[in-house]
């Protein structure tokens, strides 16, 4: 009989920004196989309907069970703004864990009491967003900033693109003139260009991304999971509904760890 393997992890985001999500993930959770599915063929999400968004992630959750996640890792703010919940009613003794805009983190770091949010439109729209707001912003003053388009060009993979750098700069203007003192990065592509955003609004601004936090909050639900000895060595897959050697090219400038990559089965 072979060791047993421990549980295998799936994760998912509408294109390559989740990667930034898998990153911390595979420093959290150095036993588990890793199943990343990049849906890159339908998106941005960001401008896409909710029931569009919803279809979408229930089938992509749908795939990763069925090729044996036993936690699921929703590395998409939109997706999680929109469809976490109903994923959580569909499989309710499934151990989800879900990306969200750090206005929390960001209340404690605020000098000033003003913060800003960089998402999508969807993302800003959703009811668990004002939720979140309505929990965690009511003592600061919150400068919402949607920000269409970007995850898009994030997605083409070049951060020195001209019209990327001056979609940062149309969108970080209002929240200058806001004097926001922090910044919440709430979509999980946009660290990938966090250098970019921080030139953007100067070292006296604060950036939040929250994937080591998501990381963490997956290793307490996955528990202790040491491979036996002998058990094949730990992989990480990666699978996208797009451009399979635009994803491999991607990961090989963002990961710090070797990958293999295919196009999505059936997706």
């Amino acid at each position: 009989m072979s060791p047993a393997q421990p549980p295998l992890v799936g994760v998912f985001d509408s294109g390559v920004g989740g990667l930034s999500v898998l990153k911390a993930l595979h420093q959290q959770l150095p036993d588990n196989d890793l199943l990343y599915v990049a849906d890159s063929g339908h998106a941005p999400y960001g401008e896409r309907s909710d029931e569009y968004i919803t279809t979408r992630t229930h089938r992509i959750a749908s795939h990763l069970l069925a090729e044996g996640a036993s936690l699921l890792v929703l590395a998409c703010n939109t997706a999680t703004a929109v469809a976490a919940a109903s994923l959580r009613e569909r499989w309710p003794q499934l151990p989800i864990v879900a990306v969200e805009p750090g206005i929390k983190p960001a209340v404690g770091l605020t000098h000033n009491g003003h913060i800003g949010v960089m998402a999508t439109p969807a993302t800003l729209r959703s009811d668990k967003f004002r939720r979140l707001l309505s929990t965690h912003g009511t003592s600061i003053d919150v400068h919402l900033q949607p920000c269409p388009g970007l995850a898009g060009l994030i997605e083409q993979g070049n951060n020195q693109d001209e019209a990327l750098l001056a979609l940062i700069d149309q969108f970080s203007r209002p929240l200058k003139q806001a004097h926001v003192d922090t910044v919440v990065l709430g979509c999980t592509h946009y660290p990938f260009i966090s250098a970019q955003i921080q030139a953007a609004f100067g070292k006296g601004v604060v950036l939040v991304d929250t994937a080591d936090a998501v990381a963490r909050q997956a290793s307490r639900l996955m528990g202790p999971a040491n491979r036996a000895a002998g058990s094949p060595p730990r992989h990480v897959s990666l699978q996208t509904t797009g451009d399979a050697a635009r994803l491999a090219r991607l990961a090989r400038h963002w990961l710090p760890f070797e990958c293999s990559v295919a196009h999505a089965p059936g997706l």
